[in-house]
């Protein structure tokens, strides 16, 4: 089974920089690819981005060019590096690790102010 924990999100203002960890544990082996959902106050929680084994990367076209999604060399922790954001970046982001099933962390509250 494998445990994902979020770090990282906090407050800033419009143009400014983020990077929101997602540490894996348990068994790492089992794990296809790992990326992010973001969920909006009020609104339904959407892909943001995702890299797979091979290092392949993949992002929603609203923040792509601006968020950077990497993995650590040992696999067991993913990034998302995100940069110039904007207030409609505001929203509680979760990582996800896919295996034979997807599992989920639980959150962390990334609020952009104008």
């Amino acid at each position: 089974q494998v445990q994902l924990v979020e770090s990282g999100g906090g407050s800033v203002q419009a143009g400014g920089s983020l990077t929101l960890s997602c540490v894996a544990s348990g068994d790492t082996s089992s794990i296809i690819g790992v990326g992010w959902f973001r969920q909006p106050p009020g609104k339904q929680r959407v892909w943001v981005a995702r890299v797979g084994t091979n290092g392949g990367t993949d992002y929603a076209a609203s923040v792509k060019g601006r968020f950077t999604i990497s993995r650590s060399g040992a696999k067991d922790t993913v990034y998302l590096q995100m940069d110039n954001l904007k207030p409609e970046d505001t929203a509680n982001y979760t990582c996800y690790a896919y295996t034979t099933t997807m599992i989920w962390g639980q959150g962390t509250q990334v609020t952009v102010s104008s």
